[in-house]
């Protein structure tokens, strides 16, 4: 099932920026997107709180690509669809734990975890996205071997921290609750999205997070899913009305969404917005 779920969310980029983030419902549609920003969140790299050299190069790389274009250009592949979009191999199914024995001189270990897109999913055996590209820079401009292991989101920072991956990259928000890890300059402004079944129109005249907040605390016996580790279980708790329910990918939850087995998923609005077009 995650197999083709995988292969089911990169379709969505064959989508260009503008049809993605629709919350329309045509003919068909099997989920909507509830377009309003619930809150700021900001994603950045992370890795251990000793690790001060892997910053302090990763900032520099960050500050070089941003300033001659070549970050703008990759986020215009993966949100514009402009330009060639580049796959590497990996490691992984993204369950599981790391493995040990990869990192050390001359590589360059990244923990990840996919389908997130579009930060980073599988298509055709290689890995893509805005993250992954990132890392293949960095890894080239230092000379590195990249290595790339498609993990449980949930073991990502664990793995930092018994020494099997260098850095975390996987849309990753900085936190109050991730304050032990080390994160490189914030990198990409985010929020969280609703998506619902593409009939239900409980949230059709919201415009404002607290509009749509309105109607989550009026909910009674409804589930709503997230995916394990992130920022999605803390907003879904704050609701002491909704029972939520945890899965290994965001994807998986929508799919649950559509066989009607739970009300919504809750998770980064670029996420949301390509399983939402990959699905209908």
């Amino acid at each position: 099932m995650k197999k083709l779920l995988t292969i089911m969310l990169t379709l969505v980029l064959a989508f260009t920026a503008a049809m993605a983030l629709t919350a329309c419902k045509d003919d068909g549609d099997q989920l909507k997107l509830i377009n309003v920003p619930l809150g700021d969140e900001q994603y950045a790299f992370a890795m251990k709180m000793d690790n001060v050299a892997l910053e302090t190069s990763f900032n520099e790389y960050l500050a070089e690509i941003k300033a001659d274009g070549t970050f703008d250009a990759i986020m215009a592949k993966y949100f514009e669809n402009k330009g060639t979009k580049v796959g590497y191999n990996y490691v992984g199914d993204g369950t599981g734990t790391n493995e040990a024995g990869d990192v050390g001189a001359g590589k360059f270990v990244v923990a990840t975890n996919c389908p997130f897109s579009p930060f980073e999913y599988i298509e055709n055996g290689k890995i893509y996205g805005v993250d992954m590209e990132i890392a293949a820079g960095y890894a080239s401009k230092m000379g590195l071997e990249l290595i790339i292991k498609n993990i449980d989101f949930d073991a990502i920072l664990p793995s930092l921290d018994a020494g099997y991956a260098d850095i975390g990259m996987a849309g990753m928000t900085v936190s109050p609750d991730r304050a032990g890890y080390r994160f490189t300059t914030k990198y990409f402004n985010a929020s969280l999205n609703i998506i619902v079944a593409a009939d239900n129109t409980d949230f059709d005249n919201c415009t404002t997070q607290a509009e749509v907040e309105a109607v989550l605390a009026g909910l009674t016996g409804k589930k709503i899913g997230y995916q394990n580790g992130t920022t999605s279980v803390d907003y879904v708790a704050g609701f002491t009305n909704i029972e939520g329910k945890g899965y290994d990918s965001a994807a998986l939850a929508a799919y649950d969404v559509i066989n009607g087995n739970i009300y919504a998923v809750v998770v980064d609005n670029a996420p949301a917005a390509a399983i939402v077009a990959s699905y209908n």
